[in-house]
């Protein structure tokens, strides 16, 4: 077998020596995700800011909860897994949200109706904020694809867990709800 010679070896190693050099410089001075300065509807990034109507002919902000946790779920009275885990919602908003937890339900309106959409919440006696996505600009904001969608956020008003699809147990919403409270200083 042939050698090769001395210089091509050196060669070789400080190659090898600045590659790895390059790889620990970028590795430490790479930022390290968004600390949540940039919106997007996904876990780790800040949760993206919207108004809207609420059923009782109120508005509501977002971004005027910081400071407490919120569950945002997308819904229509259409939607059997919707219809499916509300009630479990309701129950863990009543034992929370003297805790601070805050529930918005995002009515896929554009897909539903306000009465239909009223009578679901009146029916149900669900006491949490009912919001109406009427043209259906805040699902798309959010990406959501299918209803259910429901995001968990944090007082910072960072997205930390989302769920596509449900019904969601009362164990699941309890136990991403309590990790949202612990969290809270």
């Amino acid at each position: 077998m042939k050698t090769l010679p001395k210089y091509w070896t050196l060669i070789s190693i400080a190659v090898l020596l600045l590659a790895a050099g390059w790889i620990a410089f970028t590795a430490r001075t790479a930022p390290q995700g968004t600390q949540g300065r940039i919106p997007a509807p996904q876990p780790g990034f800040l949760a993206p800011d919207f108004t809207l109507a609420t059923l009782d002919g109120g508005s509501l902000r977002l971004s005027e909860l910081r400071g407490k946790p919120v569950l945002l779920n997308f819904w229509a009275s259409w939607c059997a897994p919707c219809k499916a885990e509300m009630p479990a919602m309701q129950r863990v908003y009543a034992e929370y949200r003297d805790a601070g937890l805050t529930i918005l339900a995002v009515n896929a309106t554009h897909q539903d109706t306000l009465s239909a959409a009223g009578a679901f919440a009146a029916d149900r006696g669900l006491t949490f904020p009912i919001l109406t996505d009427v043209d259906g600009s805040t699902g798309a904001l959010y990406k959501v694809r299918a209803l259910p969608t429901t995001f968990f956020i944090d007082a910072d008003g960072n997205i930390v867990d989302m769920i596509i699809g449900g019904p969601m147990s009362e164990a699941l919403l309890r136990a991403e709800v309590q990790d949202l409270l612990d969290e809270v200083p």
